[in-house]
């Protein structure tokens, strides 16, 4: 077990910034760490009173806001187990969550509770308003009393005042079970991770050491808090520092998260590919592929001076203020990587999963190799299970990270985990000499070339992703030939005039100069225009699964 106590990180910091601003929602009025220590007792004496018991399921549904981590809070810190659900998961999904964790107690958004059926939720004492914490069912007529009792007993004029010194929170061990986490993976299946509080305190406890947040500096929690990774580093680690969040609770459009980034100006950055590669497809790109600045970037000096003019347009856009930007969940855009890698961008990129809460690896900006995850944390150890000639095998960590398996599914967790306590990630990759993490490609989703060559459509994709009028992609096989659908930039090909017999074409010509660009062994058939984003997991790779050759329709 890690050292660190998550309960005990959150009572220091409560205590040690109790006058600080603590959260807000975007452009609304900030609590303090203190208002967040009222909040919690509020909260445990409601779960008193209606007789939750320590290891006792709560969940909690919601777009990120300060209702949502407060309930968080005093979940964990009460000693139950936070069950937390992705807003934009759809309802059946959102019911079997609620009923496979056995929560007796549910916290939801008003807009989530409308879609949600109050009675096939079976084994629920009562809901909650994340929106005012009003109670909204109440099947057995006990909660709505129990609410008004605690507010009674807490109004009492004789009771005495909260206060930095007599604040203080149960002792709950790290190897309580904390949370479960409902993934919503690639391949389709839903599980639900036992993370326990080693697993949360040993990633909060790295970022501690690694990141190093200060009292009062920003951060914009847009992550989806019900994922890992914003859950550990956009709300966890922050909170441990008496950092000020401020939660995005709208839908984090590009536009929206550069304007509350300009607003707020966040001290760390935490973000997924799909951002970054926005940004740069809309902010940057226009202006390389013009004739005169793409001749001068190739002159020496001026070259130089143009990529800092575009460096400090892109650091300002971003807030001005961050010491690193943290890329994860997803693969970023190799043209992407190296643009920001040659202008001096301080950024990194790491690799995590759910299964490990989430952080794998990760390594300081100054240090970060292209294409690389960066090395294995501290508090696990690595391997590469299996590798081919090239080294490139399935990645198994163990250690402090690692969830204790899955929820109610034995069976599941005997294939994750093996006996000897290393968890297989299904992800492929390998490792350098200098201990540097490479991903290749998801083990499931490999392709066998004609002469039995490994094909990896993550890295086929990335190359098209990169090249003109593709917004995204994804690669299939069908009948034993590459074929890539494509959801083409619309706002790129109006500008240009590009008609949709013309964009055919240029799909044609990317196609064409993608079989240049890759292996002979790797060859695209066609590429077909898919027309509308492909649906994503909230780190925003694609649900694969969801794509089979039988719903997939051709518009050429």
């Amino acid at each position: 077990m890690v050292k660190a106590n998550l309960v005990q990180l959150i009572e220091e910091s409560i205590r040690k910034h109790w006058d600080y601003p603590a959260f807000c929602n975007y452009k609304a009025e900030s609590m303090t760490y203190r208002d967040v220590a009222e909040k919690i007792r509020w909260m445990h004496e409601l779960f008193k009173e209606l007789g939750i018991k320590r290891g006792d399921k709560i969940a909690l549904i919601g777009k990120n806001s300060v209702s949502w981590a407060v309930t968080y809070l005093a979940t964990v810190s009460y000693g139950a187990v936070i069950v937390p659900g992705l807003p934009d998961f759809h309802s059946d999904d959102l019911h079997h969550i609620v009923n496979h964790s056995d929560a007796v107690l549910l916290f939801v958004a008003d807009d989530n509770h409308e879609k949600l059926d109050d009675a096939e939720m079976h084994h629920l004492t009562g809901i909650f308003s994340l929106n005012d914490f009003r109670v909204t069912y109440d099947p057995d007529g006990r909660v709505r009393p129990a609410l008004d009792r605690v507010n009674a007993r807490l109004s009492e004029p004789d009771r005495s005042a909260l206060t930095r010194d007599s604040f203080s929170l149960p002792k709950v061990g790290n190897e309580e079970l904390a949370s479960i986490v409902y993934t919503s993976g690639t391949t389709g299946f839903s599980k639900g991770v036992m993370l326990l509080h080693n697993s949360l305190a040993a990633n909060v406890h790295y970022a501690i050491t690694h990141f190093q947040l200060k009292p009062t500096e920003r951060i914009v929690s847009f992550l989806p808090l019900a994922h890992a990774f914003g859950c550990a580093f956009d709300f966890l680690y922050p909170l441990t520092c008496g950092a000020f969040l401020v939660f995005l609770n709208r839908i984090p459009s590009p536009n929206i998260v550069l304007q509350a980034f300009q607003e707020n100006r966040p001290r760390l950055v935490m973000t997924v590919p799909l951002v970054m590669e926005k940004i740069y497809r809309s902010r940057i790109r226009p202006t390389l592929d013009k004739k005169t600045i793409s001749l001068l970037l190739k002159v020496p000096f001026v070259g130089d001076g143009i990529n800092g003019v575009i460096k400090h347009k892109l650091v300002d856009a971003l807030g001005g203020n961050f010491n690193q930007v943290v890329i994860g969940g997803a693969a970023l855009n190799t043209e992407v990587q190296q643009f920001l890698k040659r202008i001096g961008f301080r950024f990194t990129v790491g690799y995590g999963m759910t299964e490990c809460g989430p952080l794998i690896s990760y390594c300081y900006p100054e240090e970060f190799r292209l294409f690389s995850v960066g090395k294995v944390v501290d508090t696990l150890d690595i391997k590469i299970d299996h590798p081919d000639h090239t080294g490139v095998g399935e990645i198994c960590v163990r250690g402090e990270n690692v969830m204790v398996g899955y929820y109610k599914n034995d069976e599941a967790t005997r294939e994750t985990i093996d006996e000897e306590g290393w968890l297989h990630s299904g992800d492929l990759g390998y490792i350098d000499a200098d201990g540097y993490i490479y991903i290749r490609g998801r083990s499931k989703t490999m392709y066998l070339g004609p002469s039995g060559e490994n094909i990896y459509p993550e890295q086929i994709e990335s190359k098209l992703n990169s090249m003109p009028l593709v917004s995204e992609s994804l690669v299939i096989d069908r009948a034993g030939k590459l074929v890539a659908l494509v959801y083409p930039d619309r706002e790129a090909a109006d500008k240009e005039g590009v008609d949709e017999h013309s964009l055919l074409g240029r799909m044609e010509e990317n196609r064409k100069l993608l079989n240049q660009l890759m292996p002979s062994y790797i060859n695209v058939s066609r590429i077909e225009l898919y027309p509308e984003e492909f649906e994503k997991t909230p780190t925003k790779k694609i649900k694969r699964f969801l794509y089979t050759v039988s719903e997939v329709h051709s518009t050429n």
